[in-house]
């Protein structure tokens, strides 16, 4: 069982800048897979509120990169509307460049109607929105692999699509959402992750949406295995290491091997430290 840390929230009330670096340092320290950071301009984790700290992510992954060495670093994730795809590709590559090949690709169809309208991003229809979302997959991939010829799309057209430097490998794209008749589709197709929810229901619906993805996945000829399975997940206040273990050999039950923690306010270094605990625990 992977394990790694989502920075939603940002208000650590006195020093953000260090108490970040901290954490990402903390993070790496304890053995962690990946850093994911919320890719939004008004604070949307429901904790918190719309007028809290909230950094631009890819920013913010520079930053941190610069201040580790091993973790892989991404968003989880990034909305297709906002930035054009060409500009996000960019981001990403060079986020992978400077890190050294730690970049992680999560993207989605984006959902939060209300921060478009604040902060005046487009908002397209979802069906509109997914088809933004596979060409930009397509694209990304044409581009990672060095393709400059015309890319034409339902919504994107570009006459040289050049992507140099290339990444130091290819970034793993992981996509955000459960949907079964296209995200999940889109994941069998395009993506090296998918990533779910954990719903209070005994694994039901999780075992439902891997069970969606296996038929996908068959029908695309690709096997099921080759995909990662992540679920997204809150550490309690003050849970314990091996609480988190048990319930880690929980979801490694209903097919998961990749858990993303999120957390209750900003994270501390001694609440990322719990997490490396039931790391090693798993791990026994």
């Amino acid at each position: 069982m992977r394990l790694s840390i989502g920075v939603t929230d940002f208000s650590w009330p006195e020093d953000l800048t260090g108490e970040l670096a901290a954490v990402a340092v903390a993070a790496e320290d304890a053995g962690l897979d990946t850093l994911w950071v919320a890719d939004h301009l008004l604070q949307a984790d429901p904790n918190s509120t719309p007028d809290s700290a909230m950094l631009e992510a890819y920013t913010t992954l520079g930053f941190l990169a610069a201040r580790t060495h091993r973790i892989g670093l991404g968003t989880m994730v990034s909305a297709v509307t906002f930035r054009p795809p060409a500009l996000l590709i960019k981001a990403v590559t060079t986020l992978d460049v400077l890190s050294g090949g730690r970049a992680r690709f999560g993207i989605g169809t984006g959902y939060h109607d209300g921060e478009a309208r604040a902060m005046g991003l487009p908002f397209p229809p979802v069906a509109e929105r997914f088809e933004r979302l596979e060409e930009t997959l397509r694209l990304a991939l044409r581009m990672w692999a060095g393709d400059e010829s015309p890319f034409e799309g339902t919504d994107h057209r570009l006459d040289r699509p050049v992507g140099n430097p290339r990444p130091v490998r290819r970034p793993r794209v992981l996509i955000g959402g459960a949907g079964e008749r296209k995200t999940l589709r889109l994941v069998a197709r395009y993506a090296d992750a998918c990533n779910v929810f954990d719903v209070p229901d005994g694994g039901r619906t999780v075992r439902h949406k891997l069970a969606v993805l296996a038929r996908h996945c068959e029908e695309a000829g690709r096997p099921y295995g080759e995909i990662e399975k992540t679920i997204s997940t809150r550490l309690a206040p003050g849970e314990s290491a091996a609480s988190f273990a048990g319930r880690c050999v929980e979801f490694a039950e209903w097919g998961i091997g990749h858990a993303v923690v999120i957390t209750a306010g900003p994270w501390s270094p001694a609440a990322v430290a719990t997490l490396g605990e039931a790391g090693v625990l798993l791990a026994r």
